[in-house]
C-alpha cells in the first residue's frame, strides 16, 4: 500500500481530512491517523475506500458525493442532448448499452461501478441463507439477487437495482422486472453509493411501501435494519451477530459471523493494488 501517493494526491486536490472522511465513509479519526502517520498499515478495505475518494471513477461526482453519470456522456449514449438530470425515463434507462450499469431514481440517472469481491461475498451469502430459510419453511417468497430491475414506484421515472430483495407478492414478479415495492430490500454500501443508499434510497423504499430495509456497511462491519412497520429504527448489528429477518416472523436470520469468516479468509489472498 502506497500511503505516500495518497498523501500527495490529498495535497494536490487540497482536500481536508474531513472531506476525505465524507467521501470515503471512513471515520474521521481513522483518516487523521493514516495521514498523520500514526497508522502505517491500514486495513485494505480502508485503504481502498480512501483511494477511491482521491482517485474516483471517471463518472463519479466529487461535488455531490454521489455517482452521477455526466450529462454529456449520457446524452451521447442516448442521442438525446436536450434531456437533463431529473428528466430521464425508463425508456432512456433501457436505451443504455447493457454494459452501462445505472439506476434511475425520480428521473435522475446514477452510475453504478462494478461491485468489489467483498461486496459480492456479502450479497451472495445473504441470498444463499435466505433461500435456505425459505425452502426450509416452504415459504411463498422469492429472495433475488442483483442485477434485478425493480420498478419501485410503478411509474416511468424510477428503476432501481437493489443488491438483494425478497418478493412475497406474486403479482410483483414478472419476467422482466419486479413491478412495485418488494417486502424486503438490502443494499451493501460502497464508497460510490454510500450517500445514495443511506439517504435517497432509504426514503424511496420507505415511501414506496417496503416493509424492511437493510444497509450493510463492510468497512464498519455494521448492519442497519430499518423495520418500517415499527416506529423506532434503525436497529444496529455487527458482523458478529445473527440478524433476524423481521418479515419472516422469527423464522429466518442471517449469520454475519459466517460471512465475516469468509471475508477474512479471502482477504488473506488479496494482493495490494498499485495506484495508476
Amino acid at each position: 500500500m502506497d500511503i505516500n501517493k495518497l498523501k500527495e494526491r490529498k495535497k494536490e486536490l487540497g482536500y481536508t481530512n474531513e472531506r476525505i472522511s465524507e467521501l470515503s465513509g471512513v471515520p474521521l479519526g481513522t483518516v487523521q491517523k493514516i495521514f498523520g502517520g500514526e497508522t502505517k498499515s491500514p486495513r485494505r478495505a480502508t485503504y481502498l475506500a480512501i483511494k477511491d475518494a482521491l482517485y474516483p471513477p471517471r463518472d463519479y461526482s466529487l461535488d455531490s458525493g454521489m455517482s452521477y453519470v455526466r450529462e454529456e456522456i449520457l446524452a451521447y449514449e442516448l442521442d438525446r442532448i436536450d434531456k437533463k438530470q431529473g428528466e430521464y425515463t425508463i425508456e432512456d434507462y433501457y436505451a443504455l448499452p447493457d454494459e452501462v450499469r445505472v439506476e434511475l431514481i425520480d428521473g435522475v440517472i446514477y452510475y453504478m461501478t462494478a461491485p468489489t469481491t467483498v461486496h459480492q461475498i456479502i450479497a451472495g451469502d445473504i441470498h444463499n441463507q435466505l433461500w435456505n430459510c425459505v425452502e426450509e419453511h416452504d415459504e411463498e417468497c422469492f429472495p433475488l439477487i442483483s442485477p434485478i430491475n425493480v420498478q419501485l414506484d410503478r411509474d416511468i421515472r424510477t428503476m432501481v437495482q437493489p443488491d438483494v430483495i425478497i418478493a412475497c407478492d406474486r403479482e410483483l414478479i414478472t419476467k422482466k422486472v419486479i413491478y412495485g415495492a418488494p417486502e424486503f430490500v438490502l443494499e451493501v454500501l460502497s464508497p460510490s453509493t454510500r450517500r445514495k443508499d443511506q439517504l435517497v434510497k432509504l426514503n424511496k423504499y420507505l415511501n414506496a411501501g417496503c416493509k424492511e430495509y437493510w444497509i450493510v456497511d463492510p468497512d464498519k462491519e455494521k448492519v442497519m435494519v430499518y423495520d418500517f412497520t415499527e416506529e423506532n429504527w434503525p436497529d444496529v448489528y455487527t458482523f458478529s451477530d445473527k440478524v433476524p429477518v423481521n418479515i419472516s416472523d422469527g423464522k429466518c436470520e442471517i449469520d454475519f459471523g459466517r460471512i465475516k469468516k469468509k471475508i477474512d479468509k479471502i482477504e488473506k489472498y488479496f494482493l495490494d493494488e498499485e495506484l495508476e
